[in-house]
Order: structure tokens, then sequence, then C-alpha cells
């Protein structure tokens, strides 16, 4: 369970404590003997992150921030140094738990439990018993104090809140969270947090001749679903809205280009854009950010059996350009296309789509960054790029030039849906600029959105890649909008 974070004005003497130290001095606040005091210096001065003093009374912690190198990284490096104490702090069981600074720098303590907090998730849902390892507990209360505000701390509430729910999505078995079952979870999402959702049914799908979506159902026994969430705030900024789309797969086989080996094992997570966009949404209405933003979420599975898509089938999509299926494992471009054309309804200022959608992408940037193809303005990208750094789910950008589009031209339909051995994620994003108009930003989270080990708190499976990136750049931008008024 996610701990409670409260804003307190001061430390009590008997608190169990986290303190973050911009400087080789401790505080008289924290209560230490001099014997403890000299201890912990001297482990400080040796180069240690961190220092462990188990009093009598109470435990504390010291934590050093480093000053060597840059912001962005400093601020990273306290968030990875939380992951590494997530051990300890569990082994002493903490009902409660206090995180206060010391001459460190003004962020310090959101930097910090931020890390803690992402670093404490569990999915136990269908945990029988509890590992050896677990049967003691992560703090239910964090309590801050120091250079900290009520705003900080809601932000910090509603991105970690956000964070959960979509890495609990992203860790359902197919069994349980169908394309029905994710769009309830949404709709429910949405009733807590304050923004509406609408669900397509099949029937409707049917009615709107969205192709791509169709053709993945085929192999499915369970309806696809196409849900529209939307936050729009009376006094917005923006005049067009935002609109996001995420991938919304719920499984995937490949279809009859069936996977092999290992490539079918996290294959639950290929839903991971539908639930970062789920979390944006969520954490945008909580906080209350004036910018009207629209998500639209495509939802099927992907399966080869009853009447299947074929490779060579040649589909009809939303936008009524034909496609020719190259690759049946090339689903996620074709659910997307359909979103990205429906999108148009709304004339919005900008689109951003996110998924987990090659394996080019992670071959090319691992788990380090997201890969991001893009023709929109580059103010757009200026924006996402410093929030990236921000959050520490850096962008990288690929080129995004016409010629790649020549690699998937089709000598019977429109397009086809892959191209060549070469340049998959461009070519995948440039099948998908085919279907707006609209400035887009297509983020690649194929490295970053499904992991099999820990990234520090970046936690294995799915950490919810990109939605403290995107949420940030929604914060961010209403700074923007408020300057241009």
């Amino acid at each position: 369970m996610k701990p409670e974070i409260k804003l307190i004005p001061a430390i009590s003497p008997e608190q169990s404590v986290i303190c973050i130290l911009g400087k080789e001095r401790i505080p008289e606040s924290l209560r230490l003997n001099k014997t403890e005091k000299e201890y912990a210096l001297k482990q400080l001065r040796a180069g240690e992150e961190y220092v462990f003093i188990n009093s009598y009374f109470k435990c504390t912690y010291l934590v050093k921030v480093k000053d060597d190198v840059s912001n962005y990284k400093t601020r990273e490096e306290l968030r990875k140094t939380a992951f590494k104490l997530r051990k300890l702090i569990r082994s002493n069981d903490h009902t409660e738990l206090a995180i206060t600074s010391w001459d460190a720098y003004k962020g310090a303590i959101e930097d910090f439990t931020e890390g803690l907090i992402l670093s404490f998730y569990r999915f136990n849902k269908y945990r029988t018993k509890e590992a050896e390892d677990e049967k003691k507990n992560y703090p239910s209360k964090l309590f801050l104090s120091g250079d900290v505000d009520k705003a900080d701390i809601d932000w910090l509430t509603y991105t970690t809140d956000a964070v959960y729910l979509a890495r609990d999505l992203i860790h359902e078995p197919v069994n349980y969270l169908t394309a029905a079952k994710l769009a309830s979870v949404i709709q429910k999402t949405g009733k807590s947090a304050g923004f509406s959702v609408e669900v397509l049914n099949k029937g409707k799908i049917e009615a709107l001749k969205m192709g791509g979506l169709l053709a993945v159902n085929r192999g499915s026994v369970d309806p696809p679903a196409f849900c529209i969430l939307e936050w729009h705030p009376e006094k917005s900024l923006n005049k067009k809205p935002i609109v996001l789309i995420g991938k919304g797969i719920v499984y995937d086989t490949g279809g009859l280009n069936l996977k092999t080996g290992d490539y079918m094992a996290m294959m639950k997570g290929d839903m991971a854009g539908a639930a970062t966009v789920t979390g944006v949404l969520y954490a945008v209405a909580k906080y209350g950010i004036p910018i009207h933003v629209i998500g639209l979420i495509p939802a099927t599975d992907n399966r080869p059996g009853g009447n299947a898509y074929t490779q060579g089938d040649v589909i009809t999509m939303h936008n009524k350009l034909t496609v020719e299926v190259g690759n049946t494992d090339a689903e996620g471009r074709l659910v997307l296309a359909d979103a990205l054309s429906y999108a148009s309804k709304y004339q919005p200022e900008l689109i951003i789509d996110v998924a987990t959608l090659t394996g080019s992408a992670a071959v090319t940037f691992s788990n380090q960054a997201i890969a991001l193809m893009t023709n929109a303005d580059r103010k757009y990208i200026s924006l996402l790029e410093e929030c990236g750094n921000m959050v520490y789910e850096r962008i990288a950008e690929l080129p995004f030039w016409e010629e790649y589009g020549e690699m998937i031209k089709s000598d019977i339909a429109d397009i086809r849906n892959i191209g060549g051995h070469e340049a998959g994620a461009i070519t995948a994003g440039k099948f998908l600029e085919h279907f707006t108009k609209y400035p887009l930003i297509h983020l690649d989270i194929a490295g970053t959105g499904l992991l099999k080990k820990d990234d520090f708190y970046r936690l294995k499976l799915g950490p919810a890649s990109g939605l403290r990136l995107l949420a940030t750049f929604m914060k961010m931008l209403t700074a923007d909008y408020k300057r241009k008024k």
C-alpha cells in the first residue's frame, strides 16, 4: 500500500527520521550524541552515500547530497539513494518515518520522497503467502518537514498515486484485464479523479469504421473497447485541447506472426501506453491543472485465433486510408492510427501518443531514453526535453525525414504497416503520421516501459514510463500559457 504523505511543522525528538544533508554538518535538531555525530561525520567524509544510526529510541538516516554533478543529476542521484535505502528501511519495520533536510537544495525533500515511494511499490494482489523478505513493512506514513508547501505535497501525492495506478494496470494478467475490464477501471478512475470517460463498444467502433482496431481484435474472443477520457475545466488556458493517445494492447501474442521464445513473456504490459495516459489524466485532474486534455485509448488483445487477420490482408482505416498488413505483430500502430484519425474531430493543438511500439527503439536506446519522433513546433520539444531532465525520463529524438516514408509504401494499398529491417522505430512513426494533419509527438517507450529487472526506483516489468514526464509537461505548459496571456 502506498504511504500517506503529510506536512508537519517540526520533527519531534522521538521520531525516526531521514535527514538530507547539503553539507557535512549535522543539525542539533536531530539530537544525536557526541559519539553518534563523530561516527556519522567520519562515514560521510569517507564518501558514504548514507549513514544509519540506531539509537535506543529511534532510527536516524543521514543522506548526503552529491554536489559534483549537475542539478538534474543531483536530483536523480537522490532518488536512486532512496531506492538503495528501501531494504534497510523495511528491515526496521517503521509504521511512520519523518523526512527533512539541512543545507540541501530546495526540492531535495520531495525528490528523495518521490524516489522512496516509487521504490516501495509492490504488486501482491495474487499472493496467498508473504515472501520471507516481505514480512516486515514499509512505513504507512511519511511526515515531511522543511522547505515544502502544500502544493508540493499535493503534486507529489497525485503523481505517485498515478504511477501506482498505472503500475497496477500493467501488472494485471490478461485473464483479468481484458479490454472491457481496462475500460471499466478507467471509468472508475475518472469518477474518482474528476474527469469524464466515455467507452465505445464494438458496435460503435464498427459504426465508426475503425478498421485497424477491428482487424487486430478479430483473433480474440473478447470485444475491443475505445475509451475517451476528458478533463475540461471551466477556465481552461488552451483554446484547443492537447490529445494524448495510449496503446491499449492488453496482451500481444504477435497474432499469426506469433512471437517466439521470451518475446511474449512480458506482453501483458503491452498496454503500458494506455496505463500512462490514464495516470496522466488522473494527476492532471486531481491537481486541477487548468488545461483541456483528452485521452484516447484503443484497447484489445492481439491473438491468432478465430478469424485472425493475416499477413497480406488489406485494411480500410477510420480515415479511409488502406493498409497492407506486412506483419500481424505490428498491431500497435494499427490501433493507434484509428485513434489518431479520430482525434481530428477535436481540432487539437497537439497530439502526443505513447506506446510500447517497437523493438527497434529498445535496441537503439535500451532503457535509458524514450524514443521521440515529431513534426511539432520545437517549443514543445524543448519543454518536453526540460521536463524529461527534471523527472529523469529523458527523451532522445530520431529523425522524421520524409524519405523514411518511402520504406512503408505498398504495391497494392496506400501504405504497409511495416517497413524493412532498418529504421523500424522511425518507419513506425512515419506510419502514424499518415493518420493526422495535426502536430504529432510520437513517444516509443518500448525500451523504458517494460523492464526485465529494476532500474533503481523504476521497478521491473512496468515502471509507468512517460507518466511523470507527461504530467510534468502539462504542469509546465500551464505556466507557458499564462505567460502568453
